[in-house]
This record gives C-alpha cells, structure tokens and sequence, in this order.
C-alpha cells in the first residue's frame, strides 16, 4: 500500500516544533507496523478550523496523481475541526483512501456523529452523481446517434496477451483530465457511461497513453 503521512498542530510557535517531530516518528512506526510504503510526508502548522491548509492542497494534489491507497495522521482531529474536518473526511472517503492513526492503531474508528453525516453527504452525492451521469450519457446517444463512435477512441489493445483488456475511451480520458477532472471523476463518469472502470484503470491507461504520446513524439524528432 502507498500512504502519506501527514502531521498537523494548530499553532506556529517554536514549542510546536517538538510535537511535529514526535508526529512524523510515530507515524513513520506506524506505516512501518503496517507495511506501507510512503510517498510524501507532509507538516504544517494551521488552525483545523481553515480548510484552506497548504497541506490539505498538497494531499489532493497527490491523491489526485498517483495512486494512494492510505493517509496516516496522529489522530482525527489532525485532519481538522467542525465542517472543515467533514469536508477532508468526505473528500478522502469519496477517493477511497483509509485513514490510518496512531490513537487507533490502524484504520480510524470514527464517533457515530460523524459516521452519519457523512453516510447523509454521500447519499446527496450520489443522487448528484447519477444526475450528472444521465446528462452525460444523454449526451452520448446523441452524439451516436450523430454518427460518433466511441470504439474510435480506444488503443492499445494489441499490447494486450491473455485476458482481453478492458475498453475505455482513451481520448475521451484525456480530455476529461485537461478539464482539470481527478482521476477518481473520470472513473465515475465513464461507469455512467457503461464502462465499468476503475480509478486505477483510468490512471494506467492515461499514464501507457500519454507514454505512448512521448514516444511518438521523440520518433519524430530523431528522424527529422
């Protein structure tokens, strides 16, 4: 498993140095007692009442890259406080990332309160998703409809042996992730679509594509 460690305290005075230290080595055991690899350790010292943290910023742009299976923190306050700390809590669970703390001792037990918010923010999510979704795929039969087929978009099967592999619009990934859209969205989007993708495979797939890309472009390079 990938994970970051993230170590938090809310004030910026020099005692608080300390406290950021004794966070990174307990949690540093931590992945370790878990057998998690760790990608980024971020610290900061910000109030978890602002969601508009540095680190918080450097989290989703990592989760939003890469593949990360696991965010390690001292406990969940570090996350944040009131709404701000709800608002982390959805975005990582909507990402599917565990949240791992040293007070647990692993996975984060989260208080009944908490648990239900969240359950009714998911609920209101997913109703917004599935309408989203249907907009989209109206979209689509109209464009098949038109005369588009999607089946275009799709390369690299013949790099596939064994079991067939899986078809996505490739192109219509691409365009999605210069809109600015994590690949956990473009996942989403495409299943309301049809295409029963996962966040992972999205990820592969862009990065063999955009690999391809480069190839290409060095070919022609060499040969001009």
């Amino acid at each position: 498993m990938n994970g970051i460690i993230y170590c938090r305290v809310s004030t910026k005075k020099d005692s608080q140095e300390t406290s950021l230290a004794r966070q990174k080595e307990e949690l540093v055991a931590l992945s370790t007692q878990h057998q998690i690899n760790i990608v980024e350790v971020i610290e900061e010292q910000a109030s978890g009442f602002d969601l508009e943290r540095e680190g918080v910023f450097q989290i989703i742009e990592i989760i939003s890259n890469q593949e990360i299976d696991v965010l390690l923190i001292q406990d969940e306050t570090r996350l944040g406080r009131g709404n701000a700390k709800i608002a982390f809590l959805h975005w990582l669970r909507k990402h599917e990332v565990k949240i791992y703390t040293i007070t647990d001792n692993g996975e984060v037990s989260l208080s009944d309160s908490d648990s239900m918010v969240l359950d009714i923010v998911a609920i209101v999510e997913e109703y917004q998703r599935k309408l989203h979704n249907l907009k989209i795929k109206r979209g689509m039969q109209r464009a098949v409809k038109n005369g588009y087929n999607p089946a275009k978009n799709l390369s690299n099967l013949h790099l596939s042996p064994g079991r067939e592999k899986l078809e996505i619009p490739i192109e219509e990934v691409v365009r999605l992730r210069k809109n600015k859209l994590t690949f956990h969205e473009i996942a989403a989007t495409l299943r309301g679509l049809g295409y029963e993708v996962s966040k992972a495979t999205v990820h592969r797939r862009y990065k063999e594509f955009m690999e391809e890309q480069a190839s290409s472009l060095l070919v022609k390079k060499e040969t001009l």
